[in-house]
């Protein structure tokens, strides 16, 4: 017969296991040299990052991942963020959990878990595209994003990312963003014989109108545009056609992005269904409330209506053009973000397509074992989802 404690302390060890596998904490490192280039968050503290280290054959191998966290669009939505993590280096945690991409393991990250590795923590409210010289003293507010993303390369540069040979640009949700916008840039400042691709997960926003007919998203972002000084810092091959506010939707200006590419993105993105096709404001009355948390409470119509928000994403993701140095994984989950987390990046029940999770689609196209475009059937099809349930 087996001693109970003895049970009970196999089942402490499983977790402790489990938990291993899942995450561990990575300490945070100051750019406190870019306060004197006014390279600063809302608050103006200095920018923040943190760094796991590589070792063995991954020594010289670089995968920076940019935090998310939205943007905020006037100044009392930047003041709302200043004196919180999204705007200010003195309220981020000192410990992160790196899990999913950024895990360490060999069996949960088996392409990246010797690189460095390294969390850009998001303090800017812009997708590090600002640039105000200006501070008005009375809300002192420093829109300065653009600065802070180069103060931090600049950092990372001079300890060791300089001899880079291999380079991966990730980020989520805003994040996401800024490894758009920043990935020829990146590519630019990086040896010229390293091999250097981009990823963005949930990054994918589209100019859509609301379930009202509205350009919502559209008004939101040239606000974010205009609020941080955004225009210069957008690319160029976009803002010399377009309003530079539409350069912030990868639909205009990722196509002329030259360097390999690869986009993750859940058809049915749930921050953009709640934020982008049911705004609040196109919702007064709380029609939308319990489809938007959780998609097994939506009803029929609203069901037709989201089908016909994902048949706009594909023609959008079919902008790209189909050269092998662009990746797609585009999943019918009701999700956001599936490279952070290691139960949606690999593990026995991630989500997948033609049988292929997202870890081995993103490590074979990056070392080019094999591209990988591949687009999911419409909702419900896909029984590996991580639907996302909203609480609250």
């Amino acid at each position: 017969m087996v001693d109970p404690n003895t049970c009970i302390w196999l089942a402490i060890v499983s977790m402790l296991i489990i938990l291993k596998a899942d995450g561990f904490f990575v300490g945070i490192t100051y750019v406190q040299n870019a306060v004197a280039k006014g390279a600063v968050c809302l608050d103006g503290s200095p920018p923040a990052y943190h760094l796991d280290r590589g070792s063995g054959a991954g020594i010289n191998n670089w995968l920076i991942q940019i935090e998310g966290g939205g943007w905020c669009n006037n100044v009392t939505t930047c003041l709302a963020r200043r004196d919180t993590r999204l705007g200010s280096s003195k309220h981020m945690a000192t410990q992160l959990a790196f899990s999913g991409l950024l895990g360490n393991n060999r069996l949960s990250n088996p392409d990246f878990y010797d690189w460095n590795r390294v969390k850009v923590r998001y303090c800017d409210g812009s997708s590090f595209t600002g640039d105000i010289e200006a501070v008005n003293p009375a809300t002192n507010l420093h829109f300065r994003g653009s600065r802070v993303w180069l103060a931090v390369i600049e950092d990372l540069m001079a300890k060791g990312m300089r001899n880079a040979e291999n380079a991966l640009l990730s980020g989520c949700s805003a994040g996401g963003l800024a490894s758009i916008l920043h990935c020829d840039g990146f590519r630019a400042l990086l040896p010229m014989g390293a091999k250097v691709k981009c990823m963005a997960d949930a990054g994918y926003f589209m100019n859509t109108n609301d379930i009202n007919g509205s350009p919502h998203i559209q008004g939101f972002y040239n606000e974010v545009v205009n609020t941080h000084g955004s225009a210069k810092n957008l690319p160029s091959s976009c803002t010399s056609r377009l309003n530079p506010s539409m350069c912030l939707f990868p639909q205009y200006s990722a196509p002329q992005i030259r360097t390999p590419l690869f986009i993750l993105n859940a058809a049915y993105d749930s921050w953009q269904i709640k934020n982008s096709l049911a705004p609040g404001v196109a919702d007064p009355h709380g029609t939308w409330h319990n489809c938007k948390a959780d998609i097994k409470q939506c009803s029929s119509v609203q069901i037709q209506t989201m089908q016909g928000f994902r048949t706009e994403f594909l023609k959008v993701i079919v902008g790209l053009g189909s050269s092998p140095q662009r990746g797609l994984f585009i999943n019918s989950c009701y999700a956001h973000c599936q490279s952070e987390m290691q139960e949606t990046w690999l593990r026995a029940d991630s989500p997948m397509l033609d049988k292929i999770p997202i870890a081995k689609a993103v490590g074979d196209w990056y070392y080019d074992r094999s591209p990988f475009q591949k687009i999911d059937c419409p909702f419900p099809c896909d029984s590996t989802c991580h639907n996302r349930i909203f609480e609250g």
